[in-house]
This record gives C-alpha cells, structure tokens and sequence, in this order.
C-alpha cells in the first residue's frame, strides 16, 4: 500500500482506507500514546467500527463454536500439537466450529483436527509486525488489526474455550475468558485448561497469592476444569450445551405466552 501525500486530495464518498492508517500503511504505533488531532480520532473510530462490522458479517452464520486458545510456538509432533489437533477433532464430532487464532502452533493443529475430522474451521487472525501467516487449514479466516476487535469475536461467537499451553497471548485471552464470566458479561460457559502440568504452577500462584490476599474467591476455581483427557473436557462442553439449550428452549417458551 502507498504512503499517502503530505497534502491528500478531498476524501470521496466513500474514503480510501488509506486515510486510516499511519506512515507506510501500517496503525500507527501511537494509538495509545495519548489523544492527538480530533480529525484523527474520527478516522480510528471508523476504522475500529468497520472492524467490528466486517467480523460480525464474517462470523454471522458460523453456527456455535468451540474457540481454542494456545501458543504459535509449538511445532507439529510436539505433545501439545498433537493433543490440540485431537481437541479439534473432537469437536469436529461433536458438529460444533472450531475457532482459533488462525495461526501455526496449538491453533493450526486444532483447526487442522477439525479439518480432518470434516469439521468446519475458523481463524480470527491478528495482523502483527512479523506478519502472523494465517495456517492453511481454515476453511475461512478474518484479518483483524486491533486485538481488541479480535478477541471479542473469539469470545462472541464461542459456546466454550479449551486452552492449552501458551504465553502472554493465551494468558491475556484465558483471563479475559474468566474476567467476563466471573462478572456475568458473557453466559456461564466451560473454560477448560488442558495439561494440568503446565498449568499447575499458574494455579498455584492464584490459590496461594490471589485467594489468601482476598482477590478471588475460592469457589472462582470452579469456573475452570483442568485436565488431560479430551475425553471430560468434551464431557463438560456437552454438558454444557445441554444446559444451555434446555434454557434457551425454556426462553422460547415464555416469548410464547406458554407455560
């Protein structure tokens, strides 16, 4: 994309993107660093607002999905690959979507699970820096700028979340799963936290420091299940949905006027 002149011809009716973004075509790195000219801001709100409407328009008709959160720095054979790609299969089979990132490590082997399975498999990618190259087993994927607009399409169109093993990423995304149903902001969906190994020192932390310093509340702990069986986490997610469709038919009803 071309940089745009120092002095740019009137907008037209509908704006060139270009006018949304910085130097080079890129976000300017700035977005965060304090208000600048008010003309500007304008152009950030629309660019965030189309974001949000291209994802909605995307994601629509995706039916329900199960989104799985993990590192991008596991490569196939690993442990962890091979059981995320086994989560999107089984999800697959249960005639859910599987979600991810879009991207290799922990989200290409569940979408690629899901992909063998016959399944249907659907990356929310995030345009970065190194360019995050989004995995090729995907039968649709969305290109977002703004992690924001991205996880709220990765929780906005989820019925559970399976997170495996993985960094700041899938910390911010577990914790922001867990800040959202903790507050009542999103329905009471299973977070399962797959390989009690690598999660343990992390739940040791919150039972230790968070709990004894008042910050949470013990039964917060029962939000999660961790485990190491595909096998119970599918359990719970069906469960899960069980529960939640017995309410949604139960909603239907009273709309109705019945009893």
């Amino acid at each position: 994309m071309t940089v745009p002149s120092a002095e740019p011809p009137a907008p037209p009716l509908v704006p060139d993107r270009r006018w949304l973004l910085g130097p080079g075509g890129s976000e300017v790195p700035d977005f965060l660093e304090g208000p600048r000219a008010r003309w500007n801001e304008l152009l950030r709100v629309i660019r965030i607002a189309a974001e949000f409407i291209k994802g909605f328009r995307a994601l629509h008709f995706t039916g329900p999905c199960i989104t799985v959160f993990g590192s991008a720095r596991f490569p196939e054979g690993h442990p962890y690959y091979q059981l995320a790609q086994e989560v999107g299969r089984r999800v697959a089979l249960l005639g859910m979507t599987t979600m991810t990132g879009g991207g290799p490590g922990i989200m290409e082997a569940a979408n690629r699970g899901a992909r063998e399975a016959g399944g249907t498999s659907i990356g929310c990618n995030i345009l970065l820096p190194a360019e995050q190259v989004p995995n090729p087993y995907l039968d649709r994927f969305i290109n977002f700028r703004y992690f924001f607009v991205r996880k709220v399409m990765l929780v906005k169109y989820s019925m559970a979340f399976v997170v495996m093993p993985g960094g700041f990423g899938t910390l911010d995304e577990l914790f922001e799963a867990l800040t959202l149903v903790q507050t009542g902001k999103i329905s009471d969906f299973p977070i399962v936290l797959m390989c009690t190994e690598y999660w343990a020192p992390l739940l040791e932390m919150m039972r230790n420091t968070l709990v004894r310093h008042g910050t949470i509340h013990p039964t917060d702990f029962d939000l999660l299940t961790v485990t190491d069986s595909v096998e119970e986490a599918m359990a719970v997610i069906q469960k899960s949905l069980a529960a939640g469709e017995a309410r949604r038919a139960l909603r239907r009803r009273r709309i109705l006027g019945e009893r």
